[in-house]
């Protein structure tokens, strides 16, 4: 029986990026994450994620601008992700998706993400990547929050707002700058964006693509909330 197709969007940047889509591959051909990464979607033509992807023998997309519907749902095809079991897995991917469509299998119930810091207070538009641990550090020092997090949500027409499925604390520490910050966030996205990944492909996380209060999750897999 064939494994589940996975296609990871990943921007990266002009010279680095991509540890998590490498993770997500170095993951699945270890046995850890029970699914095939099948292609890498990157913004950048010849950046960080490009290089990775080079390395590690995985065919790769260039997707620059527009970023439509019509694009979203032609990536989806071209590269062979339309079909059976297949997902996509956002990591590190900085544009807004559209095309979301339940009549083909690029539809919010298959699409996912992962976000650098806690949901939904620090996400939305213009929030990611260095910005995020900005913020979060903007509000520790206000005392407004004690944890930062890794968060993983499904996918919806605005960013960061679709259900979420994992949310893990990260210390704040009173030394921290935002790159600091980012680094040992870095670690708990690493830690954690293989199993959960493992644990949508398998079935045992989903939700109707339309209400969120029909996401399920394992019996004891916590959603931990902030501090």
């Amino acid at each position: 029986m064939s494994k589940p197709k996975i296609l990871v969007f990943a921007s990266g940047s002009a010279d680095g990026g991509g540890s998590g889509f490498e993770n997500l591959v170095v993951s699945s051909r270890e046995g850890k994450l029970d699914a095939e990464i099948i292609a890498v979607v990157f913004n950048h033509q010849a950046g960080g994620v490009w290089i990775r992807a080079h390395k590690l023998h995985v065919p790769f997309t260039h997707f620059p601008r527009p970023w439509t519907a019509e694009r979203y749902q032609e990536i989806a095809t071209r590269t062979g992700a339309q079909t059976g079991g297949d997902f996509f897995a956002l990591s590190g991917w900085l544009k807004l998706v559209t095309g979301l469509d339940p009549a083909t299998r690029f539809n919010s119930k298959t699409v996912f993400n992962i976000h650098p810091g806690p949901l939904p207070e620090f996400g939305g538009p213009g929030l990611y990547g260095h910005h995020v641990h900005e913020a979060v550090l903007a509000a520790y020092k206000r005392g407004k929050i004690g944890y930062s997090a890794v968060c993983m949500h499904f996918v919806t027409g605005e960013y960061d707002r679709g259900p979420v499925f994992l949310q893990r604390k990260v210390v704040i520490k009173d030394s921290d700058t935002a790159e600091i910050l980012s680094r040992r966030v870095n670690q708990f996205e690493h830690e954690h964006q293989p199993s959960s990944t493992n644990m949508i492909v398998k079935g045992w996380i989903s939700w109707d693509g339309i209400n969120p209060d029909s996401l399920q999750v394992p019996e004891g897999y916590l959603i931990e909330d902030i501090a």
